[in-house]
């Protein structure tokens, strides 16, 4: 039986390996994806991860991946099915095997949170997406939109801007909520244009997006915009299904954890975007992975 195992290989997950490895315990991280570092990978430019201002998101889940493997991480790249908790010898169950351990770290991060509209679904891959520096090349030259009002919106709004003809903001809301710097630049960006108080009703195409259908809630004017493409960034929702009714959550789905993130079932601990927590970012992932092996040395030793 294993000390630990690690579900998820975001900078949480990573985190943990790391600091798992240095104080010697036998463990293995699971993973879904086919490369390691969760929502990171997916981000155009890093500008406040400290002491390396401007990397590339998936350099820097490099390095963390880099780091784990120098210290003789195992990964398994098999997805997770099924998990139980209880006890003092916890399972963990792929399609491949059943692995135990004396404690598991939750660090499977969060996913895109869906618009909900006609043609979201149905127009997935060929012209909706959720992620602007992956597919955002496909669009060099064209007038697209990005759906969403905070950091990851004006990134990815930005991030398109380079190399679309045209970029529709389009928000809810009369105040974006993304950081200051990052509204300046929305704001002194030729070919960024704002759509306040504006929702989206549907997205039209028949074999591709071709239009965005949008309502402004103060005027009540609808209006249909011409793009080849829709990036969606409303915000994210915890990828916390596999451990429902097995650890408490609040009403939102994100496991309940504070600082040493501990979940309310012992040798369970939850790390990163998937516990209840007031930020989330790739730092406060990274303190989680390292507070969660604490904590979990401290449940070993007792």
């Amino acid at each position: 039986m294993l000390d630990m195992i690690i579900i998820g290989s975001g900078p949480a997950g990573l985190s943990a390996a790391i600091y798992g490895q240095r104080a010697k315990f036998s463990l293995l991280l699971t993973e879904k994806q086919p490369m390691s570092g969760g929502q990171v990978i997916n981000t155009y430019d890093v500008d406040n991860y400290p002491g390396l201002p401007g990397i590339s998101g998936f350099d820097l889940a490099m390095k963390f991946r880099e780091h784990a493997d120098a210290l003789g991480t195992t990964f398994l790249q098999e997805e997770v099915q099924s998990v139980q908790l209880s006890g003092k010898e916890k399972q963990v169950v792929t399609a491949n095997g059943t692995y135990t351990a004396k404690t598991v770290i939750l660090a499977t991060g969060a996913v895109h949170r869906k618009l909900g509209v006609p043609g979201e679904h149905e127009l997935r891959g060929v012209g909706v997406s959720y992620c602007a520096t992956c597919d955002g090349a496909f669009f060099r030259g064209k007038d697209v939109a990005v759906v969403g009002g905070g950091d990851v919106a004006l990134e990815d709004a930005l991030f398109l801007a380079r190399g679309s003809r045209r970029v529709y903001l389009i928000h809810r809301r009369d105040a974006l909520r993304g950081a200051k710097v990052l509204q300046e630049k929305i704001f002194s960006t030729e070919n960024i244009e704002v759509l306040w108080d504006t929702v989206t009703e549907r997205i039209e195409g028949g074999d591709q997006v071709e239009a965005v259908s949008v309502l402004n809630r103060k005027t009540q004017e609808k209006k249909k915009i011409p793009v080849s493409g829709v990036f969606i960034a409303v915000g994210i929702e915890p990828d916390s299904g596999l451990f429902r009714g097995q650890v408490s959550m609040d009403e939102n789905g994100y496991i309940l954890a504070g600082e040493d993130c501990r979940t309310s079932v012992e040798g369970v601990f939850a790390a990163g975007d998937v516990r209840t927590k007031q930020l989330r970012q790739i730092v406060t992932a990274a303190a989680d992975g390292a507070n969660a092996v604490i904590s979990a040395e401290r449940y070993l030793m007792a």
